[in-house]
C-alpha cells in the first residue's frame, strides 16, 4: 500500500493569503532618493500608498528603504495605520469641500449617480480606495503626487454627514425636518 506524503504549503500562498486582507493597495509613487557622503551616494527609494476599503475607510503611508519592495511594504503598513472613515453620500461625497496641504489645494464637489471619478492620478488613487464612485475635483497650486495625496486625504477626512452636522449644532434630524 502507498502512503501519500504530504507536500508543504508553499510560502508565496502563505504570504499572499495574510495580505489579502479586503483593502485596496495604490501605489501612487517610487521616488529614488540619494544622499551624498564621502564614499559616494546613497541610493534610497521612497514610495507612497493609498489603502482603503473601498466603503468609506482611506488612509495614506510613506516608507523609505534601500530597496523598492521593502520600502512599500513600510508605507502600506503605514497608510493602514493611518485608515480613517470618511463620510459618504451614496456614491459620492455629502457636500463639495477643498483640502489643502502646503501650497497643493484639492477642490472636490459630489456629482450625480453615473458620473465616475473625474480626477487626475493621485487624486483618483484616493478616490478609488475610499469608495468614492461618483466625484469631480481639480487639483490647484501643485502637481506634486505627495502634496496632492495628502490635500485629497485632508479634505476627505473634512467631510462631514448630515447627522455630524446637527449634533454640533445640538440638534436632531427630526427637528431639521419638520
Amino acid at each position: 500500500m502507498e502512503e501519500k506524503k504530504e507536500r508543504p504549503a508553499r510560502r508565496n500562498n502563505d504570504r499572499r493569503r495574510q495580505e489579502d486582507d479586503g483593502l485596496i493597495k495604490k501605489l501612487i509613487q517610487v521616488n529614488r532618493v540619494s544622499k551624498t557622503v564621502k564614499g559616494g551616494r546613497n541610493m534610497r527609494f521612497a514610495a507612497l500608498v493609498v489603502v482603503g476599503d473601498g466603503n468609506g475607510s482611506v488612509g495614506y503611508g510613506m516608507g523609505k528603504s534601500k530597496e523598492v519592495p521593502e520600502a512599500i511594504e513600510k508605507a502600506t503598513a503605514q497608510a493602514k495605520k493611518n485608515m480613517r472613515k470618511v463620510a459618504l453620500k451614496g456614491t459620492s461625497i455629502p457636500h463639495t469641500v477643498t483640502g489643502v496641504f502646503g501650497r497643493g489645494s484639492v477642490l472636490m464637489m459630489p456629482a450625480s449617480e453615473g458620473t465616475g471619478v473625474i480626477a487626475g492620478g493621485p487624486v483618483r488613487a484616493v478616490m478609488e480606495a475610499a469608495g468614492v464612485k461618483d466625484v469631480r475635483t481639480k487639483s490647484h497650486g501643485t502637481s506634486n503626487p505627495i502634496n496632492c495625496v495628502k490635500a485629497a486625504v485632508c479634505g476627505l477626512f473634512d467631510l462631514m454627514s448630515p447627522e455630524d452636522v446637527m449634533k454640533a449644532r445640538g440638534k436632531s434630524l427630526e427637528e431639521l425636518s419638520i
